[in-house]
């Protein structure tokens, strides 16, 4: 493909942010997203080696720059929006599990089903038993629907293996895939998805703190696993409790992973506390926080990343996301894709969390870029379209952006374009 691209006869362009160098947004700045409009369309946004190099009206972006050798989208009186960041997803593994719906929807628990052979032990039985290729052909086919639906950068996570062979296993998965492209990857360790069945907490977390992380450690170091970058404890009751979450978090540190972890969902822990004195990258749930715990995400600046589609499908009560933007708790969004959560559709989880959640519809959006890229570590590049940034973006074949979130599960009726650093990755004829 060129490595110039030029979008034209934009009816809208949503920035997002009013600069470049804002890396998210929260409490009221979260509603007030930046948005170029001209109801004759005539914008245009210009991507030159992967980059933004200029938007704004189509005029001026002529008068600035020699557009004789680019390719041309003409978006058709539509929207050009940010690619959008899936801030949690657990997307490499074998089988499903349907069974468990049925388990579910007559009221047996998260941890009744997992008591039952159910839930995460079931899937670490197959994805054990996968090769590694058929986990890789597995993940590229999801990975193609992420893309389609407009996710161009996605958190995804370890965690079905509770064993070293099979958690390398994965995670080279997540790199093979990185590397291929196009969707961008920031890779997480999830050893501590669970304790396996036949040994108990504290030499799972042992064997997670030392053996485990020093073969990452070594596979980073000669760059066998590049997008691996940060770190995941199930911190529940059950799993792990909150002293050793913080040692594996802690161990993870030592090697430049950043703590990002599943907190407070079934129980009230205190984890958030624990979680904000270390100032983790981000916890995710979050349906059982404290006010303390609130107050305390604020103040540290770790993100919150809410998984509307979790609480739905297992009937939680949703987290108080109202009170977190209220508080200035940065909020994130993410699709919990996994066997139990089966949603690879950023859209469809704005929507849940507008009315679920009470989010509003800038409220959500800038969760599902900006600050979803900053949960990642990418809110400096990634989630808003300015010169300088990453050229990651949608075009809507509507005439206002809200028409995504709105229009629910409609996001194949919607979506024209995916563009990923510049290059079209896909296109929907059917638009």
């Amino acid at each position: 493909m060129s490595a110039r691209l030029l979008i034209t006869n934009a009816r809208q362009i949503v920035q997002i942010t009013e600069s470049a160098d804002i890396r998210f947004l929260k409490g009221i700045d979260a509603d007030r997203i930046k948005i170029l409009e001209d109801n004759d369309a005539r914008l245009a946004l210009l991507i030159s080696d992967g980059i933004i190099a200029d938007l704004g009206l189509f005029k001026e972006v002529k008068e600035r720059n020699d557009l004789s050798d680019v390719e041309i989208i003409d978006a058709q009186k539509g929207v050009i929006l940010p690619g959008l960041v899936d801030a949690h997803s657990h997307p490499v593994f074998a089988g499903d599990r349907v069974h468990e719906f049925a388990m579910k929807l007559a009221g047996a628990t998260y941890l009744e089903v997992q008591a039952a052979g159910g839930g995460i032990h079931f899937t670490t039985s197959a994805t054990r038993a996968a090769t590694e290729n058929d986990l890789y052909q597995d993940f590229k086919k999801i990975a193609n629907q992420m893309l389609a639906s407009g996710t161009t950068t996605l958190e995804a996570k370890s965690g079905y293996g509770l064993e070293t062979s099979t958690e390398m296993k994965m995670l080279k998965v997540l790199e093979r895939v990185n590397r291929e492209g196009p969707l961008e990857i920031s890779g997480t360790f999830c050893g501590a998805h669970a304790v396996p069945r036949g040994t108990d907490e504290h030499t799972q977390t042992h064997l997670i703190a030392g053996e485990m992380l020093d073969l990452i450690r070594k596979c980073k170091e000669n760059g066998e696993l590049k997008c691996v970058e940060n770190i995941d404890v199930f911190c529940e009751k059950g799993n792990f409790n909150v002293e050793n979450t913080e040692r594996i978090l802690l161990a993870g540190a030592k090697m430049g992973l950043k703590g990002n972890f599943h907190a407070e969902e079934l129980s009230c822990l205190h984890s958030a506390e624990m979680g904000a004195r270390l100032q983790v990258q981000a916890m995710s749930h979050l349906e059982e926080i404290s006010d303390d715990g609130i107050k305390q995400m604020a103040q540290s600046g770790s993100v919150a990343v809410l998984l509307p589609s979790t609480a739905f499908l297992l009937r939680l009560t949703p987290p108080p996301a109202r009170k977190m933007i209220n508080e200035g708790v940065i909020v994130a969004l993410g699709s919990d894709f996994n066997p139990n959560a089966w949603c690879p559709a950023m859209a469809a989880i704005m929507h849940m969390a507008c009315v679920t959640m009470r989010l509003s519809l800038a409220e959500a959006l800038s969760a599902a870029t900006i600050n979803s890229a900053h949960s990642i570590g990418r809110g400096a590049t990634h989630g808003s379209l300015h010169k300088g940034r990453v050229g990651d973006l949608l075009i809507l074949k509507v005439p206002k952006w809200e028409h995504l979130i709105y229009r629910f599960a409609a996001h194949n009726t919607i979506i024209s374009h995916v563009v990923k650093r510049g290059n079209i990755v896909y296109k929907n004829e059917n638009v």
